[in-house]
């Protein structure tokens, strides 16, 4: 396996471009050819399924996190929503300048890992002040583990700034996607989107605090997670159900 390389050597300015286009309006034609060429394929190829995606609000700015496995998750999350997402992505993605100019005409924006990326923060805050949506991972990159990682402090700052309702995401299967060959089987996906929480609004919170914030927010995507592993797409499909038809909370 190759080791991940965080530290981008480009220098900041060189995304400037890409960040001026994201503030400047929402995603173009880009975004809806994607979609529209990859729905199919998605709901056919992995057997595609979301589970509470009302939990989405329709309208309003909110941050969505989820966990991370696969460069697929970016499309799992967002292919049934009716929203546009705008994705913080590693900076590394933002090369060749042609796929750089492709994704970024699809609403996404980069982040330089591993560095202090005010302007990553400054796009997101922009995009969340129009009222738009947000993505942005909760273990701040790809768990290459298979298992869920430990969510950085990241998403708990953005979310304390904005002050905006945060939805937990899970997104189950997608670990075996980058084995699929290899296992000559295409892993079943599963997309849950919890409750949305929400946090006192702070203009400039500790990392204690941002990390806090975090770690409640994946705790709630560990929990749908879990239960996916352990109960399988229909158990929490009829847990659920079992809950709301006597009136019990269904946290996922």
């Amino acid at each position: 396996m190759k080791p991940q390389v965080y530290i981008d050597p480009r220098p900041a300015e060189y995304f400037d471009k890409y960040h001026e286009r994201v503030r400047s309006g929402r995603p173009d034609w880009a975004y809806r050819l994607a979609r529209m060429v990859l729905t199919g394929p998605i709901l056919a190829g992995y057997r595609f399924r979301t589970i509470d995606l009302a939990n989405v609000p329709e309208r309003g700015p909110v941050l969505l996190a989820p966990n991370h496995f696969s460069f697929w998750d970016h499309f799992f999350v967002a292919v049934l929503l009716r929203r546009e997402v705008h994705f913080m992505a590693k900076s590394q993605l933002f090369n060749p300048p042609l796929l750089a100019w492709y994704i970024n005409h699809g609403g996404v924006f980069p982040v330089r890992r591993g560095q202090r990326d005010r302007e990553a923060f400054i796009t997101a805050h922009t995009i969340l002040a129009r009222g738009g949506t947000v993505l942005m991972y909760a273990e701040g990159g790809r768990s290459r583990s298979k298992e869920l990682g430990q969510p950085k402090p990241g998403v708990g700052r953005l979310a304390l700034e904005a002050g905006v309702p945060v939805v937990p995401v899970a997104i189950h299967g997608s670990e075996h996607v980058r084995d699929a060959k290899r296992r000559l089987r295409i892993p079943k996906v599963t997309v849950q989107y919890g409750e949305p929480l929400t946090f006192p609004q702070v203009d400039r919170p500790t990392r204690e605090q941002s990390q806090e914030v975090a770690d409640q927010v994946f705790g709630r995507v560990r929990v749908m997670y879990e239960a996916l592993t352990k109960q399988g797409r229909r158990g929490v499909l009829e847990r659920l159900r079992q809950e709301r038809r006597h009136g019990a909370p269904a946290t996922g």
